[in-house]
C-alpha cells in the first residue's frame, strides 16, 4: 500500500454542504487508484488497520456538516471597532528540540482598562452578555475557506493580565500577533514571524507561545505510491511581552538529514494537522495532527496519527510531562487541557479507531461513535470537581460527556442540532458551549460539574469557524476570534462575566 497523493479540492467543500475530512478524504483517493494512508492497528504497531481493506477503500468516519440551530431573537450585542498597522520581524528558524530566535519587535502601548493586580475590571451583570469589537489587521487575513480539516486556520486568540494576545494568518505567509486591551481594542503595532499556517496561542504574565507551521523538506525515500505534497513542520514560538521573538522549538522532527520521506519522520503533510496548545505553569503542550513516515520494503509509507510535545519556558524540549511520539491513529480534534488537581496534560481525539472520542496514549474509549461519516471532536475542560467534560457531535447532534480516566460517567445528549460544537470554562463552576447558528453563533451555559442547562440561549453575532477556540479569561470572561467586515478586519466576540 502507497502514500496519498493529496487533491486540492477534495477534502475542501464548504460547510453548507456534506463536507468530508481526512478519512473520507482518503477513501476517495483510494478509490481512483491513488495511494492510501494507513492507521495504526488496535496494538498500536502501524499498518493496514481496520477502517481499510487490502484495496485502500476506507470507511467513511469524519465529520459532515449538519443542521444548524436557529438563534432566538435577541437584543443586539454592543459593537466597537479599532486600528492599528503591521510592523515585520526578521523571519527566523528551528531544528527539532533546539531552541532560537532572531527578529525584533516594537512594543505595544500599555492596555487602557486593567485593575490594580494586572486583571481587567470587566463588569458582570446577572445573565451573560455579549460585547462585539471590530479591529484593523492591517493586511489581508486568511479566510475561512470551506472549513476543512485539511485548511489553513485565520485566528486564534488568548488571555494575557491587562488583556488578550490576537494571532492571525496573513495571506502574505506569516503569522500576525497583537496585543489587544481589556477593551479588545488593538494598541501599539503588531509584530509577525514567518509561517503557513496558523494552530493556536496561550499566554503567561511574560510572553506566550504560537503554534504554527513551516516549510520543511520531503527528502528521504521514493513513496510506495502517489506522489508528494510538501513536506511541513509544526513549531512553538516563544515572545516576550512587547511581541519579540524569544525562542522557537520544532515540535515535529524533520533536519537537514531527514526529510518527510525519511524512515521515522514526524511530519506536517496536506491532512488533518490542527493542534492545540496548553501550560501547566512553567512548560507549554502542543497536541496535533502529524503525518508518520515508515520504511516498507525500498519506498516508504506515510501514516496519520497524533502527537504530543512539551517544551519548557526557556525553550527546552521535554520528555515525559504526559508527551508522546504517536498516539491515536487516524485522529483529527486533538484536545489538550492542563488539570492543576492531579498535574498531569489531559487530551482527547476523535478517532477511526473503532470510530469514537478517545484518550491517547493508550487507548481509552471516552464515548462510543459511530463510523457515519459526522464524528467530530469539540473542546476540553475541567470539570468542576474532579475530571472532564467533552463536547461532540454525531449525525448533527451535540453531546457532552464527563470522564476521568476512560468510559464517560455522565453524557448529556443536547437538543442542539450542529456539527461542530466549542466548549469553554465560563467563570467559576460553569461552562458555555457555543455552536454555529444561521450567519452567527448561539450559545448555552451549562454546569460544570452536573451538565445541567442554565438560563436562556445567547446569541453570538460573528461568523463560526469549526476549528477555532473560545478562550477563557482570569475575569470570567470569554472570548472568541472571528472574521471581520472585510477581509483586512477581524471581530473580537466577548461573553462578559456573570455576577
Amino acid at each position: 500500500m502507497g502514500t496519498h497523493h493529496p487533491s486540492r479540492t477534495g477534502p475542501r467543500q464548504d460547510r453548507r454542504r456534506s463536507r468530508r475530512t481526512l478519512a473520507v478524504a482518503l477513501g476517495t483517493l483510494a478509490a481512483v487508484g491513488l495511494a492510501t494512508v494507513l492507521p495504526a492497528a488496535a496494538d498500536g504497531r502501524f499498518g493496514p488497520g481496520t477502517w481499510w481493506r487490502s484495496d485502500g477503500a476506507a470507511v467513511a468516519v469524519a465529520p459532515a456538516a449538519g443542521a444548524t440551530d436557529a438563534a432566538p431573537a435577541m437584543p443586539g450585542p454592543v459593537t466597537t471597532s479599532a486600528a492599528a498597522a503591521p510592523e515585520a520581524v526578521a523571519p527566523s528558524t528551528g531544528r527539532p528540540g533546539a531552541a532560537t530566535a532572531t527578529g525584533s519587535a516594537t512594543a505595544p502601548a500599555a492596555a487602557a482598562t486593567v485593575a490594580a493586580a494586572g486583571t481587567c475590571a470587566r463588569t458582570a451583570s446577572a445573565t451573560p452578555k455579549v460585547r462585539v469589537t471590530e479591529i484593523s489587521a492591517g493586511v489581508t487575513v486568511t479566510g475561512y475557506g470551506g472549513e476543512g480539516d485539511t485548511e489553513a486556520l485565520p485566528l486564534a486568540i488568548a488571555s494575557r493580565p491587562g488583556g488578550s494576545w490576537l494571532a492571525w494568518l496573513g495571506t502574505d505567509k506569516r503569522v500576525h500577533l497583537g496585543k489587544l486591551d481589556c477593551n479588545d481594542k488593538l494598541v501599539g503595532k503588531p509584530t509577525n514571524f514567518p509561517g503557513i499556517d496558523l494552530q493556536d496561542v496561550r499566554a503567561d504574565s511574560t510572553g506566550g507561545v504560537l503554534l504554527l507551521t513551516r516549510a520543511g523538506s520531503c527528502t528521504g525515500s521514493r513513496l510506495c505510491g502517489g506522489t508528494a505534497s510538501p513536506c511541513n513542520t509544526m513549531h512553538m514560538v516563544r515572545f516576550d511581552n512587547s511581541g519579540a521573538l524569544v525562542w522557537q522549538v520544532q515540535v515535529t522532527n524533520l533536519t537537514a538529514t531527514r526529510g518527510g520521506q525519511t524512515n521515522g519522520a514526524r511530519f506536517v503533510w496536506w491532512y488533518q494537522h490542527h493542534g492545540r496548545l496548553a501550560y501547566d505553569g512553567a512548560n507549554y503542550a502542543a497536541y496535533f495532527g502529524v503525518a508518520i513516515t515508515v520504511q516498507n520494503g525500498s519506498c516508504v509509507d506515510i501514516h496519520e496519527g497524533d502527537r504530543m510535545q512539551v517544551v519548557s519556558k526557556a525553550g527546552k524540549l521535554l520528555s515525559g510531562h504526559d508527551s508522546f511520539e504517536v498516539g491515536c491513529s487516524h485522529a483529527w480534534t486533538s484536545r489538550i487541557v492542563w488539570d492543576k488537581r492531579t498535574k498531569h496534560y489531559v487530551m482527547v481525539c476523535a478517532t477511526d479507531n473503532s470510530c469514537r472520542i478517545a484518550q491517547p496514549n493508550p487507548y481509552r474509549t471516552v464515548a462510543a461513535g459511530a463510523c457515519d461519516g459526522t464524528l467530530f471532536g469539540g473542546d476540553l475542560v475541567n470539570a468542576s470537581t474532579t475530571g472532564y467534560w467533552t463536547a461532540w457531535s454525531q449525525g448533527g447532534t451535540v453531546r457532552l460527556d464527563r470522564f476521568t480516566t476512560g468510559a464517560s460517567n455522565k453524557s448529556v445528549r443536547t437538543s442542539i442540532s450542529a456539527s461542530h460544537p466549542h466548549l469553554v470554562r465560563y467563570g467559576t463552576g460553569r461552562m458555555l458551549l457555543a455552536w454555529q447558528s444561521g450567519t452567527g453563533m448561539a450559545a448555552q451555559v451549562y454546569n460544570a460539574s452536573t451538565g445541567a442547562a442554565t438560563g436562556a440561549r445567547i446569541r453570538i453575532p460573528v461568523r463560526d469557524h469549526s476549528y477555532q477556540a473560545f478562550k477563557g479569561y482570569s475575569d470570567a470572561s470569554v472570548a472568541y476570534p472571528a472574521a471581520g467586515s472585510t477581509s483586512t478586519k477581524i471581530k473580537i466576540a466577548r461573553v462578559m462575566p456573570v455576577a
